[in-house]
């Protein structure tokens, strides 16, 4: 049964990275799956949350800042280590490469994780943004397969660690919003 789950797995992998391929998704993937590409839009994006979002908007920093502390380092140090999955580019042949292979593990894609934590954290403060939100974060994950670095599995289960994450520190963070900050509660 493994291997044929796995099996799907490797003809997602294969469609998305080599089937589809053409100039314009390449570059555009490519693009998009470097981290350095988004840091200043973060900052500014952060940056305007905080001198201009009042008190929701200062939370919403410090719980982002959070919430992508926990959900890279449970990606990063824990789960990539209890499954220790290799890298589709480590482990295929014939898989295009459009960034350089790690050697780190593959399960789960901390893109995804990270992405889609900051989707669901975000889209339940701000609900009008949700549809850009879950959009960017699918597109940052569907970039990773397409880059030769991940299963589809790997972003399917990074995806929904993210958004348990994003969702827990949302409550987290509405809570704490409700409690203090909201006037509807002052003096009660």
């Amino acid at each position: 049964m493994v291997n044929f789950f796995y099996s799907i797995d490797v003809r997602i992998f294969y469609f998305l990275n080599r089937d589809i391929a053409n100039p314009v998704t390449d570059k555009f993937f490519t693009f998009i799956t470097l981290l350095n590409h988004w840091v200043i839009a973060y900052v500014i994006l952060l940056g305007i949350l905080w001198f201009k979002g009042g008190n929701l908007g200062k939370l919403s920093v410090l719980g982002i800042l959070l919430t992508i502390l926990v959900s890279d380092q449970l990606s990063s140090n824990l789960l990539k280590n209890f499954f220790q999955r290799a890298r589709p580019c480590n482990a295929l042949e014939n898989v295009r490469m459009l960034v350089p292979c790690l050697s780190s593990y593959s399960m789960p894609s901390s893109h995804a994780v990270n992405n889609f934590a900051a989707a669901a954290f975000f889209s339940g403060l701000y609900p009008r943004y949700k549809v850009v939100l879950y959009s960017t974060a699918t597109l940052i994950a569907l970039s990773r397969p397409i880059v030769g670095v991940h299963y589809p599995s790997d972003i399917l289960i990074g995806a929904l660690i993210g958004w348990s994450v994003g969702y827990v520190f949302y409550l987290i963070v509405q809570k704490i919003y409700e409690r203090y900050f909201n006037e509807n509660n002052r003096g009660a």
